[in-house]
C-alpha cells in the first residue's frame, strides 16, 4: 500500500500537472470504485466543468479542492493497496485495470488504474462537510511533519500502551501516514526491536524513534517514495527509496551497518524486517 511518501509524491505531481484546468468528461469504468456518491450520474455531474484548485494530503488520503464560478466541493482519493494515478495522453491505450478517467483539455487525462480494486473515489458537494462523507479523516492523528506531532505528544501516546511498538506505529489515530515500510525503517534507524512493548521504551528511545520517523519519511519523499511492486508517480516513474532501504524487503541480506543478515517475522499479521544485532 502506498504510504505517506508515495502519496505525497503523487500529490506534488498532481499540483504540477492537473490544476486550473476544467474537467471535460468523466468515465467510471468500475462503479464500485466510487465511495460517494454511489450514483454514477451524480459523481460525473459534480465534476464535469469544474477545475482542481489545489491537491492536499491527509495521511494517505488525497484531497482535491474543486473550483468553479461557485464553490464546487471536494474530490477525495485513496489509493489503497495497488491504486495508481497517471497523467497520460487520452490516446494512450487503456491499461487492463483502468477504473476511472478524468479527461482534461489538450488531450490529457488523469487515469486511475487499480489491480486489486480496493481504491476509492469520493465527490463531496460544497454544502456537505468533507469529514462527514470521508469518515476515515475523523480518525487520523497528527501529520508527522506537523507541530502537533511533538515529542511530548508522542511520548504521551506511548505511555501505558501495552502493544508492540511496530503495531502502534501503524495505528493511524496516533500518527497519520506511516505504514509497514516506514515503521520498519524508523525502528531500525532508532535501534529499537519491533516487538518491544511501547510502555517499556525509555525516554531516550522514544526521542530517537520520534526523530527517526521524521527523518525516514523525509528521505523517502526526497527519493520519490518506494516501489516494491505497484507504486508509480504521476508520470509512471518508480520511486527510488527501495534501492537504499535499511531493512524493509531485505530478508537475508547483510545489514548496511553491521553485516548481520536481516531477519523477517510477523507482528499483528504484518511482515516485519529488522536487524537482530543493531536493534535491541
Amino acid at each position: 500500500m502506498p504510504e505517506l511518501p508515495e502519496v505525497e509524491t503523487v500529490r506534488r505531481g498532481l499540483n504540477n500537472l492537473t490544476t486550473k484546468q476544467p474537467i471535460q468528461k468523466v468515465e467510471v469504468l468500475l462503479p464500485r470504485t466510487l465511495a460517494y456518491p454511489p450514483n454514477l450520474e451524480q459523481f460525473e455531474q459534480g465534476l464535469i466543468g469544474v477545475a482542481i484548485a489545489h491537491w492536499y494530503r491527509r495521511g494517505k488520503y488525497l484531497l482535491a479542492q474543486l473550483e468553479s464560478e461557485q464553490s464546487a466541493g471536494w474530490l477525495g482519493v485513496h489509493l489503497r493497496m495497488t491504486g495508481q494515478l497517471l497523467w497520460l495522453s487520452q490516446d494512450c491505450p487503456l491499461q487492463k485495470h483502468t477504473r476511472i478517467r478524468l479527461l482534461f483539455p489538450h488531450n490529457q487525462e488523469l487515469r486511475f488504474v487499480d489491480t486489486r480494486t480496493f481504491g476509492k473515489f469520493w465527490y463531496v458537494p460544497p454544502e456537505i462537510e468533507i469529514q462527514s462523507i470521508i469518515t476515515g479523516l475523523q480518525k487520523l492523528g497528527p501529520e508527522p511533519f506537523a507541530a502537533e506531532f511533538s515529542l511530548e505528544y508522542f511520548a504521551h501516546q506511548l505511555s501505558n500502551r501495552r502493544r508492540h511498538i511496530k503495531t502502534l506505529l501503524l495505528d493511524q489515530s496516533i500518527v497519520a501516514g506511516i505504514g509497514n515500510i516506514y515503521a520498519d525503517e524508523a525502528l531500525f534507524k532508532s535501534g529499537i526491536l519491533p516487538n518491544l512493548v511501547a510502555v517499556n521504551l525509555t525516554q531516550i528511545q522514544i526521542k530517537r524513534l520520534h526523530q527517526a520517523i521524521i527523518d525516514v519519511l523525509q528521505t523517502s519523499i526526497n527519493q520519490g517514495g518506494t516501489t516494491f511492486s505497484d507504486f508509480l508517480d504521476l508520470l509512471g516513474v518508480s520511486g527510488n527509496y527501495g534501492d537504499t532501504a535499511l531493512v524493509y524487503g531485505r530478508k537475508g541480506e547483510p545489514c548496511r551497518l553491521c553485516n548481520t543478515p536481516i531477519e523477517k517475522t510477523k507482528l499483528g499479521g504484518r511482515s516485519t524486517h529488522f536487524c537482530p544485532s543493531c536493534q535491541s
